[in-house]
């Protein structure tokens, strides 16, 4: 449950590395649309869908350019969605549960690639069982430069999974060549309009105890970049991996503060997929009391919201959202419950997301004390101006109210009252970027007021 945080000194100085950052952004640099980003929505999980049972999805390995928070470029790999353009990371691929799924790859560079799907069995390649290609350094069958081979498999259970490249793994992973595969379970879910307002909600395994809100179901891809084997690919030089060093690390390809950015966004245009949380506070509540009539709710909100964690690293990612203990529902692509010893979801603070894991949290915000700058204040006294140090993302206190009078020469990216939560890595040294102070793995939570609000609807 999300409550109210006090920043220490280092998260002051992240509000202020957002907004030099966003005042030194280019202006958009324009490339061609890809065909659903037009459709994309501003945050949440972008998934690459096909009709089932029987999904085919093309991926196409290309070369390409990512742009980086402290002003840099890194020559990446990576798998496009078919004929569309580069992009990084990987397609998200979206199955259902029992699905027989294909994956053609296009292999465009010049050597060897492949896939593997962990967590996946029976996986054929061309229809035949997957085998070790010694002479390429492949720990399945191969793709040679110019090829196209299919990879086919049965989804068997659900959960968060991976793909990613096992020829070479120690350069093309972080090379680029990975994505994400999301298996929904066959316990199908529905629309609550039980408030008056459609909620849709899913379930992230076959238990209904896993249930979420649809609208606010997010994946947290981390990865890490060393340029110097970045540049090395890039000029056909040998690299020598005992002096592999990350100097960026990412989330969903991007570096803080573009993960606030929204999906689609066209100054990142290779770029896709932002990593900014956007939910409302939880409230099952049906109806309300409205001078003694029982009404229905309009912040009728009872569902939580999702996290999906996949770490393509190769270090340890402590990953902190600030004031928010989410529920560990699974691990792995394995539900947290067992027919023997019950319910073995369990509360964490921090998720420790280690290279090649996945984590299912669930999560959502109460207004626990319920303040009110009338009927119940906080009870901390206000400091006076010249002592308090003012963010863009300054607002007050209380969950939408916007009225508090406006400091002269502050400028707040507050829109209507929302509370900003930071989320970052607690290894420090992810929070950097080559040096440059706080462009790594740090995003947040953004938690609007209950309905009805004057929130902007995208």
């Amino acid at each position: 449950m999300l409550k109210v945080a006090t920043l220490k000194w280092f998260e002051r100085a992240l509000w202020l590395a957002a907004v030099f950052a966003f005042a030194l952004a280019p202006a958009a640099a324009l490339a061609p649309v890809r065909a659903q980003e037009a459709a994309l929505p501003p945050s949440g999980m972008v998934c690459t869908t096909s009709p089932g049972p029987n999904p085919v999805f093309t991926l196409t390995a290309r070369t390409g350019y990512i742009s980086l928070a402290d002003g840099n470029t890194a020559f990446m790999w990576s798998f496009s969605n078919g004929d569309e353009p580069f992009q990084y990371p990987g397609p998200v691929l979206c199955v259902n549960e029992g699905d027989n799924v294909s994956v053609v790859v296009r292999n465009t560079l010049t050597v060897p690639i492949s896939l593997v799907f962990p967590g996946q069995a029976g996986v054929l390649a061309d229809g035949a069982p997957v085998q070790p290609d010694l002479a390429n350094n492949s720990l399945t069958t191969s793709i040679p430069a110019g090829g196209v081979l299919t990879y086919s498999f049965t989804a068997s259970r659900p959960g968060t999974f991976g793909y990613q490249s096992g020829t070479n793994p120690a350069i093309q992973v972080n090379m680029g060549l990975f994505g994400a595969l999301v298996v929904r379970p066959a316990l199908a879910g529905g629309v609550d309009t039980a408030g008056g307002t459609p909620i849709p909600f899913g379930y992230a395994y076959g238990l209904t105890s896993t249930v979420f809100n649809a609208d606010t179901e997010y994946l947290l891809m981390l990865s890490e970049i060393d340029p110097y084997l970045h540049t090395a690919v890039e000029r056909g030089q040998p690299f020598d991996l005992a002096q592999y060093k990350p100097r960026y690390n990412l989330i969903n390809g991007r570096a803080f503060p573009d993960t606030l950015a929204p999906n689609g966004a066209s100054w990142l245009p290779a770029q896709p997929y932002g990593a900014l949380t956007h939910i409302r506070p939880l409230d099952p509540r049906t109806t309300i009391l409205v001078s003694g009539v029982p009404t229905a709710n309009p912040a009728y909100y009872p569902y939580p919201a999702l996290q999906r964690y996949l770490n393509f690293g190769y270090e340890d990612v402590p990953f902190h959202p600030h004031g928010n203990s989410g529920i560990v529902i699974g691990r792995d692509g394995y539900v947290l419950n067992d027919a023997a010893q019950g319910d073995l979801s369990f509360e964490k603070f921090t998720v420790p997301v280690a290279p090649g894991q996945s984590w299912d949290v669930t999560f959502d915000w109460r207004d626990a004390e319920s303040f009110d700058p009338v009927v119940n204040p906080i009870p901390v006294e206000v400091p006076n101006e010249a002592s308090v140090q003012i963010g863009a993302w300054f607002g007050s206190p209380y969950l939408g109210q916007v009225d508090t009078p406006a400091i002269v020469g502050i400028t707040s990216f507050n829109q209507c009252g929302e509370y900003y939560h930071i989320a970052h890595s607690h290894n420090l040294t992810q929070i950097n970027g080559w040096n440059s102070l706080m462009v790594g793995l740090i995003t947040f939570t953004r938690v609007d007021p209950p309905l009805p609000n004057n929130c902007p609807v995208n």
